[in-house]
């Protein structure tokens, strides 16, 4: 017996969609976020946006959420001939580059943490994958690179980031 075949959804494929919010708001970074320009950036108007997202507070969520969860951490190979401040090291410039990258993202990171399930989850894993490689207990790898997170947002948007003030008077 062959499978029924799908029809179409009828009328226009759907434009706002959580994927173009985020791309669209990536776009604008996060300081310049709005939703009448992330509307225009959709070819919508922002009453339908609201349809989608409550206000501007959710609106910087779901980008800045976006954001986290394409970086990816990176790579940790047990035995590869890498230490502990090897992977530290890498996982710091990491998350420099991230907020370099993205305007007005450590700020909302350090006020806000990780806030979805998925985030929690995410860094979790990776919480327990360096405890894996490192052979350290699992709260001490996720104190490590906690410290070494926040730690490193914050620098990454305050002393070395290419975004901010540099006072030339002196």
């Amino acid at each position: 017996m062959a499978a029924p075949k799908k029809t179409a959804a009828r009328g226009r494929p759907p434009t706002i969609t959580r994927e173009r919010i985020a791309d669209a708001g990536i776009a604008m970074t996060l300081p310049g976020l709005s939703f009448v320009g992330v509307a225009a950036a959709l070819g919508v108007s922002h009453i339908a946006l609201y349809k989608h997202v409550a206000n501007l507070a959710a609106l910087r969520e779901l980008v800045a959420e976006a954001i986290f969860e394409r970086w990816q951490a990176p790579p940790l190979e047990a035995g590869a001939g890498r230490s502990i401040n090897d992977d530290l090291y890498a996982f710091q410039r990491s998350l420099r580059m991230l907020v370099d990258e993205n305007p007005g993202l450590a700020p909302f990171l350090v006020s806000h943490g990780a806030k979805t399930p998925e985030m929690v989850a995410r860094i979790q894993r990776h919480h327990a994958e360096f405890s894996r490689v490192h052979e350290l207990p699992q709260e001490q790898a996720a104190w490590l690179l906690s410290t070494v997170a926040y730690h490193a947002v914050a620098l990454a948007d305050t002393v070395y980031s290419r975004h901010a003030v540099v006072d030339t008077t002196r």
